[in-house]
């Protein structure tokens, strides 16, 4: 433990592991207020607020156009100044995230943790019915849907706990331990009303294992766990008969029929998915509520051709069922074609590759794990989406992150751009060393979320 003395007339101040002493009774919360001063100045990474600038805009244009059935039936302009509203406020919250220090949501974590499983909870059994399923419940004239919610709780709760694990290229087993409980205690909720965002939380966590070095073999455990209670969850909503037809999430406005009317909930239904996945859709099928949004889907696909119809020119939007929303990509194929396509799908891609940059920079272990999860989240998720539209992942629904519809996904994603423009900003880099801003950082995390990143030891 490093002991640093400078004497300015008989001033002595002393710093213990760069975190300033002031002998003369200075508050721990005046030195932090010292500190935040000589760092008011940074910048967010530009090429995070790139990539968000060009998915906000792809966002208006693409959500214009899929929303032509909508368009029909209602003002013109509705759809697009109601997803606007969502896109603003998700700014707002983005741009007072980026200016407060990430140490802030460590802090929190517990609470925004209890209160989101509560939540969460709620809608599942005394929540509003959205497509035959209780995950969400009013809040004034919103309706708030807690899995959107959670998933990015769950990134929180992770990276507090692995960075309080951290031992030497590993985390210790009381980590781990906590961390499965964290993913099991949402995930069987989450299983209740669909087992998309089961398996996408399972998925996001493993790849945070991955990151901060635990063992394969560790690793390889707590993913037979997961199976296990997958499993186990799996059979619980068939005996409870409470999983989606329609497994849709974000989505706060409209409720589409693709099964010809058959709303009979039960774990059945995904089984269903997965036999019409393999059997696949081929050209001389006839059209039917079941196979619609499938077939739908590729006709859109297939007519944008490699440059597509050109923006505003969709024709399939209007007979696309969910056209706004899980299969928004399937428009943005046809109007812009397979270039277009590729384009967003590196676009979501750069953001992780920007996050991963960042994270292997930064010094602390707590900061490299919420950006990369966050990053996960949204590039997966993204993923996921595309997989589904484009026939290599069985129909379930996902929104494309930021340009889907629906008001409490796309806040959520702004808040995880947020977090992540924070720690971009914050966060302590390999090459600047012992600083006010190191000093910062310190005091906003505490001693026990000082653990070294792993890259940056190395």
């Amino acid at each position: 433990m490093a002991t640093q003395t400078e004497i300015e007339g008989l001033n002595i101040r002393e710093s213990i592991d760069g975190r300033p002493i002031n002998r003369q009774g200075k508050s721990k919360k005046a030195s932090r207020k010292a500190s935040e001063e000589v760092v008011t100045a940074l910048k967010s990474d530009p090429y995070i607020w790139g990539i968000y600038i060009f998915l906000v805009v792809i966002s208006i244009i693409e959500l214009y156009s899929a929303s032509a059935a909508e368009v029909v039936s209602t003002n013109v302009y509705a759809p697009l100044i109601r997803h606007g509203m969502f896109l603003g406020i998700g700014f707002v919250l983005l741009y007072l995230l980026q200016r407060t220090h990430y140490g802030y949501i460590r802090r929190f974590a517990g609470i925004i943790g209890v209160l989101s499983w509560f939540a969460l909870a709620y809608s599942t059994f005394m929540g509003v019915e959205i497509n035959g399923a209780q995950r969400a419940f009013m809040l004034g004239p919103f309706t708030v849907q807690p899995p959107e919610i959670v998933k990015l709780t769950v990134i929180i709760w992770l990276a507090t706990i692995l960075a309080k694990s951290q031992k030497s290229q590993d985390v210790k087993t009381s980590g781990i331990v906590y961390s499965a409980v964290v993913v099991a205690a949402f995930g069987g909720l989450l299983a209740l009303n669909g087992l998309t965002n089961t398996l996408l939380v399972m998925v996001v966590s493993v790849s945070m294992f991955l990151i901060c070095g635990i063992p394969l073999r560790k690793i390889l455990i707590v993913i037979g766990i997961y199976a296990v209670l997958f499993g186990i969850f799996y059979l619980f909503t068939k005996v409870m008969n409470r999983s989606s037809e329609f497994d849709k999430v974000g989505q706060t406005e409209q409720v589409i029929q693709d099964t010809g009317g058959d709303h009979s909930l039960g774990s059945q239904t995904q089984v269903n998915r997965v036999v019409r996945f393999f059997k696949g859709v081929h050209p001389e099928d006839e059209l039917t509520d079941i196979n619609r949004q499938e077939i739908m889907a590729k006709l859109a696909q297939a007519r944008g051709g490699v440059f597509g119809k050109g923006i505003g020119n969709s024709r399939e939007s209007v007979r696309l069922p969910l056209a706004f929303s899980d299969y928004i990509y399937s428009i943005v194929i046809e109007e812009s074609g397979l270039i277009g396509g590729i384009f967003l799908m590196i676009l979501y891609l750069l953001l992780l590759a920007r996050a991963g940059y960042v994270a292997y920079n930064v010094t602390r272990a707590f900061p490299a794990f919420l950006i990369l999860g966050c990053a996960i989240l949204i590039v997966f998720q993204a993923l996921v989406h595309m997989a589904i539209v484009t026939g290599l992942f069985p129909v379930s629904g996902q929104p494309l992150p930021l340009i889907s519809k629906g008001g409490t996904s796309v806040l959520v994603m702004s808040v995880a751009i947020g977090i992540m423009l924070s720690v971009s900003r914050f966060a302590t880099r390999q090459k600047e060393g012992k600083s006010e801003k190191d000093n910062a950082e310190a005091l906003h995390l505490g001693e026990d979320m000082n653990a070294i990143n792993a890259s940056a030891d190395n």
